[in-house]
């Protein structure tokens, strides 16, 4: 009965962004993990995308934060307003009966720290939590034979985490993630800011350089663009304008740490399993995915295919939904946790 009333969820519970997919209406929430709060007495100013808008830009008496650090939680009480701020926004309908919840979480993280994200999702108001790893959930959403008897691959790029899978009959055979992602490579944009031009940026500002410019391999046509942000040595506005080659010199050393992650997991491969990867190479997933020319470098240094999902930013997200709505099946194979 609970089943028929309940909004049941899945959650991409991200360093970056959380994503929330609901059952048999897709993914409905799309929100920076981000919360504004008041200094002085801890109570939520905003969350989400209004949140982001205040990163870098708050007046004293508001802090605008992540509770997500490296994809595990950092602020235990952050991150459970966060969710139910979330939970609450995709479950106005069905408020009488809590939603079950499926949570995508790092496959490195510790007991402690899922422990962490079950009880941070139950004081939200979940009715009961099951979580799945990443990089299962990513095979599952970009739509990877997982149940068959053949090596599929997946590296999933966050905003805190790469991680990479070989799965083969519903289970992991092989899995290693590093603390590396979207959140390193923005740092590395604003250390090489300040180091070759005395420029201070922001999060944001690194963010869109990412976005814009940012490549793993030399591009047919190399781009530029205007970065704005403040002299470090004269502490004044100013402008300069930065090429793609730039910014792909300054990614080089993580980038260099997710092509390593890669070659290691093949090297520790079944030789069986290695057979079938020549021919179906491997996907990337996660917003790190859409980084340019990242494919070309990895299959330069593997020598495999390499394909990008369809929508990379969606592939965990959509992965949970499936499980929900396969969950009695599933949740044995996928979790270790039969309920």
């Amino acid at each position: 009965m609970f089943g028929l009333l309940s909004n049941d969820i899945g959650i991409d519970l991200g360093t970056a962004n959380t994503l929330v997919f609901a059952k048999e209406k897709g993914i409905v929430l799309r929100e920076p993990s981000v919360v504004a709060i008041y200094s002085s007495t801890k109570k939520v100013c905003a969350v989400g995308s209004e949140a982001k808008k205040m990163l870098g830009r708050t007046p004293g008496n508001i802090t605008a934060i992540r509770p997500m650090k490296e994809g595990v939680i950092a602020d235990f009480e952050i991150t459970e307003a966060m969710l139910r701020y979330f939970i609450n926004k995709v479950n106005r309908k069905k408020t009488f009966v809590a939603p079950r919840i499926v949570v995508a979480v790092p496959s490195g993280i510790t007991e402690v720290e899922r422990r962490a994200v079950k009880d941070s999702a139950i004081r939200a108001g979940a009715r009961d939590v099951v979580l799945i790893e990443e990089p299962m959930a990513a095979a599952i959403g970009v739509g990877l034979p997982i149940d068959e008897p053949s090596a599929n691959m997946i590296v999933d790029i966050g905003g805190g985490t790469t991680e990479v899978a070989i799965i083969s009959l519903a289970g992991v055979v092989y899995t290693k993630s590093v603390r590396v992602g979207g959140d390193k490579i923005d740092s590395a944009i604003v250390n090489y800011m300040k180091r070759a031009y005395n420029l201070m940026i922001g999060e944001r500002t690194a963010e869109e350089i990412k976005i814009r410019v940012g490549s793993a391999f030399p591009l047919e046509e190399e781009i530029s663009m205007e970065v704005r942000g403040r002299d470090s040595v004269a502490g004044l506005p100013k402008t300069i304008t930065i090429t793609s080659q730039e910014i792909r010199d300054a990614l080089s050393d993580t980038i260099d740490s997710i092509v390593d992650l890669v070659r290691n997991a093949l090297e520790n491969c079944p030789p069986e399993l290695s057979a079938d990867l020549v021919d179906r190479g491997f996907f990337l997933a996660g917003g790190g995915a859409m980084i340019k020319g990242l494919d070309q470098q990895l299959s330069d240094a593997t020598g495999l295919p390499v394909v990008i999902a369809d929508d990379p930013l969606s592939a965990v997200a959509n992965g949970t939904g499936l499980v929900l709505n396969e969950l009695a099946f599933l949740l044995k194979d996928l979790t270790g946790n039969p309920k």
